[in-house]
């Protein structure tokens, strides 16, 4: 029997060629996609309230604008609120952190010249410093990614009319029931988790300063934060809180685990069914991956958006497959 002979055809060479150029060229404008991704979250977050506005007789434009400058505000009002006590508390904890570091491992200090080690603590007036000078760096991601969601959401159906001048109507209808459920759940994702890293903020917060470990605020924020980072977010917060508690006293670190474990008990059978199930709906396991994925891809940024673009994949994945075939 003869071998089979595998051939190869010209036109399947150029687009095995034109597809590895267009990823390449996907790879090359990542800035720009995760700018509209973004925009398409503000976007699907603001839209219900905009809608809700238009029925009550309002102007598109009058609507936008109210959601949209309101929503900004709200945002600009809880970071200036947050952060000067925030930066304050953070100073100290960072002049802390040797003495912190002894208490809390004395063993391990024995080991490690403390001294040396606060000699590379940076001065946390100058990463302040740095860390504005980096927002600065990216004004024009921030400006674009608001200009890009204010367009967006002030242009109806933008995305629908500039299909149909390139295809057919039936499938524009298919991309716009498409856009439709992924912004019901890119919604449902985006205040969930807002209110669901607020909840824990303030949870941790109240519980660390009640049993009196200090720093409670940076610890209650970083807690709220990482609560963007499903299934691994919580157990990483609940350390620096250990730490700082045990350097206190030995009831203090133990009071820190205990009301880390009722927190993270209160959270998975009560606050993230009550907020967070009809909004992901995903396994642990795919959750996981896709934040492994999202932090080799784009570091911090894409371990924050790893939920949402999975939630959107599998939004396209479900309704591709539902799509009847003719």
């Amino acid at each position: 029997m003869q071998p089979a002979k595998i051939e190869i055809s010209a036109r399947t060479i150029i687009f095995i060629v034109f597809f590895l150029l267009f990823l390449k060229f996907l790879w090359m404008i990542q800035d720009l996609l995760f700018s509209l991704f973004i925009a398409f979250i503000i976007v699907s977050a603001l839209k219900p309230a905009v809608s809700f506005l238009e029925v009550k007789k309002f102007p598109r434009l009058l609507a936008v604008i109210l959601v949209y400058f309101l929503f900004l505000g709200f945002i600009i009002i809880l970071l200036s609120n947050i952060f000067p006590p925030l930066i304050k508390e953070s100073t100290n904890l960072a002049r802390s952190l040797p003495d912190i570091f002894e208490s809390a491992a004395p063993q391990l200090s024995k080991m490690t010249n403390i001294e040396s080690l606060a000699q590379f603590i940076p001065n946390i007036t100058n990463r302040f410093f740095d860390l504005v000078k980096n927002i600065f760096s990216n004004t024009l991601f921030v400006i674009s990614t608001l200009f890009f969601g204010f367009y967006l959401l002030l242009e109806e159906n933008m995305i629908q009319k500039t299909l149909l001048k390139f295809l057919p109507e039936k499938q524009v209808g298919f991309i716009g029931r498409l856009i439709e459920k992924a912004e019901k759940r890119m919604s449902s994702w985006f205040w969930g988790e807002f209110a669901l890293m607020f909840t824990v903020g303030t949870m941790n917060f109240i519980g660390l300063s009640l049993i009196g470990i200090k720093y409670a605020l940076p610890l209650a924020v970083l807690a709220g934060l990482l609560e963007a980072v499903p299934n691994l977010g919580p157990t990483i917060a609940a350390v620096p809180a250990f730490l700082i508690g045990f350097s206190q006293s030995m009831f203090l670190g133990i009071a820190a685990i205990a009301l880390a474990t009722v927190i993270q008990q209160l959270e998975n059978n009560l606050i993230v069914p009550m907020i967070m199930r009809k909004a992901v709906g995903l396994h642990p396991i795919t959750t996981l991956i896709s934040l492994i994925i999202g932090g080799k891809v784009a570091g911090v940024l894409g371990v924050l958006l790893a939920v949402p673009t999975t939630l959107l994949i599998e939004t396209i994945l479900l309704e591709v497959v539902k799509e009847p075939r003719k």
